[in-house]
């Protein structure tokens, strides 16, 4: 599983031979170092709410890609009705299969229609946890899904924030977490080594990757 972080919430997943790209705010994003028209490929695009900074360019995208557009069913069914012609629309609970993968939508707290989504292969799953708070049925998510890699917010103001995030971290129990959604406006500055400080106090078996937008991870078993 590979990884590309773009700013934000926005990460271009390869999976299983897959490309998925998550929340694609790239259009109007200040950190972003791609445009839409320089992404090769993409088969899903997956969105956590309808956010502009989420719902970014994902119907351009997925039109011009003829990829899936999965998200929560009403976004989905928007989504349709703007000429996306693969809208997947689905709702919290069990995963369903899409292109190989595993797709789980999962709570998130915020407002837009939130959620979170828990992508697998069989072999390596990924959980991008949305805008979101704290909340303690994160724990719950974690014993479901096992996730290798969780993607969680530190900005505050509208997410977590760094504690928060960490804490969230030991309800996960992932093997690897990366910090997002965080320096991309003012509001929501923050110091993402704050963030693996606290997570190496309450988490330390959990291995904090920080990336700067266009970087890539590769996690490997």
């Amino acid at each position: 599983m590979r990884l590309r972080w773009l700013g934000h919430a926005a990460f271009y997943v390869e999976i299983s031979g897959r490309k998925v790209l998550i929340d694609p705010f790239l259009t109007g994003n200040p950190v972003c170092p791609v445009k839409p028209s320089e992404l090769e490929h993409v088969d899903i695009v997956v969105v956590t709410h309808e956010h502009g900074d989420h719902l970014g360019d994902a119907i351009e995208i997925a039109q011009k890609f003829d990829a899936y557009f999965v998200g929560i069913y009403e976004t989905a069914q928007r989504a349709s009705q703007r000429g996306v012609k693969k809208a997947v629309g689905m709702n919290i609970g069990g995963p369903g299969e899409l292109e190989g993968l595993r797709i789980a939508l999962t709570p998130a707290f915020h407002s837009g229609l939130p959620v979170g989504v828990v992508i697998s292969s069989g072999s390596e799953t990924l959980y991008h946890a949305g805008d979101t708070g704290l909340f303690s049925d994160m724990k719950l998510i974690g014993e479901l899904f096992h996730s290798d890699v969780a993607l969680l917010p530190i900005g505050g103001f509208f997410t977590m924030d760094p504690e928060q995030a960490a804490i969230a971290t030991t309800l996960l129990k992932p093997k690897v977490v990366i910090p997002m959604h965080y320096n991309t406006f003012p509001v929501i500055r923050q110091d993402p080594e704050l963030f693996k400080k606290l997570v190496a106090e309450k988490a330390p078996d959990v291995e904090v990757v920080i990336l700067k937008p266009g970087e890539y991870y590769e996690y490997k078993k």
